[in-house]
């Protein structure tokens, strides 16, 4: 039995089946999520399939966090639907300002390692930074899976992505994981299963890790795991590694000791390239959020740049907390504090100008460097801005000079 990848481990036990790449699995489902954008339609699914009551209210979870507070009546009565769904179904709610789903998930506990966990969102892989199997999937699904507690999977095969070396001072994990979205390509990963390993993962925090496995999304992944050698968790878990003998559709190695900033040029999160090439290109508006980089260390990290400084003239920086936690966690540290005195605006935690949906859509012709995940054409709410995609710190130094900058070689991570 000894020749498992970690998502056909995880499959097995779930389910008690061996099973290989292309399989059909009917698996019990550990947790359970959805949000405003995709909630609503889940509900009224659940509604027309007869159901009555969810499976297990206390493995299930609803959010409010991509267009909240609401912008208008006709949202503000999806989120309604949500609290009187949650209300009669005793799930917990998370309410505007409390974050981003797949901050409060693993915030509160409801996905740990060895989780079979489905979410309605694209991100949901995000979770494969905590070894858990999670994956995303649309309202019709969702619904069957709150009213059976179950879901049909197809076993992912495994692409398996080998770093070697160490990150420089001046590149941080999303650099990384923009560099490998680069190599294998928004579909070159499609319905795999993506595993991370090498030294670089070994002393990785875990909000660097969740940056890492976000962005599978981008590759087309089902699922990814960040190889859980050095994950540290506020409760004891048991690992699920691969075997030794495990069988890959492919191995990826790189070299990642020399790789410099990276940025994702318009309009796609795999048009990615070293930022040399785009250095000195004029910005507008700088962003620093979202489920891969709104953690404290996220705002840390734009923190150390800003300190002492101010925003170039006609340039502005919204940032949004991945969770209210971490706002509370950044006001208390000073971060929150250094960030507004250097002309930021700080809003809601949760996702909104990341989609589009309110809060920050930047205006015709405007060019946006943001920290989120994707910048398809109106990927922000406006089809006629650009978005390029860099880290944190890119994002920082880029909007203290008013045009694309590299951070400073000396950053602690």
């Amino acid at each position: 039995m000894g020749n498992m990848t970690i998502a056909e481990k995880i499959l097995f036990q779930k389910t008690g089946r061996k099973v290989r790449p292309g399989d059909i699995v009917i698996a019990p489902v550990d947790g359970v999520m959805a949000t405003d954008t995709t909630a609503p339609g889940a509900l009224k699914a659940f509604e027309k399939m007869g159901g009555q009551r969810v499976w297990a209210p206390e493995k299930c979870a609803l959010v409010i966090d991509h267009a909240a507070p609401a912008p208008n009546e006709r949202v503000a009565n999806l989120h309604r639907l949500m609290r009187d769904f949650s209300r009669e179904q005793g799930i917990r709610l998370f309410e505007i300002g409390e974050g981003i789903c797949h901050q409060v998930m693993v915030e509160q506990g409801y996905v740990r390692p060895g989780y079979l966990f489905i979410g309605a969102d694209s991100h949901t892989p995000t979770y494969g930074a905590l070894n858990a199997f999670a994956c995303g999937v649309g309202s019709t699904d969702l619904a069957a899976v709150l009213l059976t507690g179950q879901i049909w999977l197809k076993t992912p095969a495994t692409l398996r992505i080998r770093c070697h070396g160490q990150l420089r001072t001046d590149a941080s994990p999303k650099d990384l994981i923009l560099f490998l979205t680069g190599k294998v390509g928004i579909s070159g990963a499609t319905y795999m299963s993506v595993e991370f390993e090498g030294e670089v993962f070994r002393n990785m925090s875990l909000a660097g890790r969740l940056c890492v496995a976000n962005m599978t999304a981008e590759m087309g992944a089902k699922t990814g795991f960040v190889h859980p050698e050095g994950l540290q968790l506020p409760y004891p878990f048991e690992p699920v590694e691969p075997d030794a003998s495990a069988s890959y559709a492919q191995t990826i190695e790189v070299d990642i000791g020399n790789l410099p900033p990276q940025i994702a040029a318009p309009e796609s999160p795999d048009n990615v390239h070293d930022i040399d090439r785009y250095l000195g290109t004029p910005v507008h508006y700088g962003f620093i959020g979202t489920c891969g980089n709104g953690r404290l260390e996220d705002l840390r990290a734009a923190a150390r740049i800003l300190r002492g400084k101010r925003l170039a003239e006609g340039v502005r920086l919204v940032v949004a907390p991945a969770s209210r936690s971490v706002l509370l966690d950044a006001m208390l540290d000073g971060t929150a504090h250094t960030l507004v005195a250097a002309g930021a605006t700080i809003i809601t935690p949760g996702c909104g100008p990341c989609v589009g949906s309110h809060e920050g859509v930047p205006a015709d012709g405007e060019t946006v460097i943001s920290a989120a995940n994707r910048n398809f054409r109106g990927r922000m709410g406006n089809p006629r801005a650009q978005i390029f995609l860099a880290s944190p710190a890119t994002v920082a130094a880029s909007v203290v000079a008013g045009c694309i900058t590299a951070p400073p070689p000396n950053l602690d991570h």
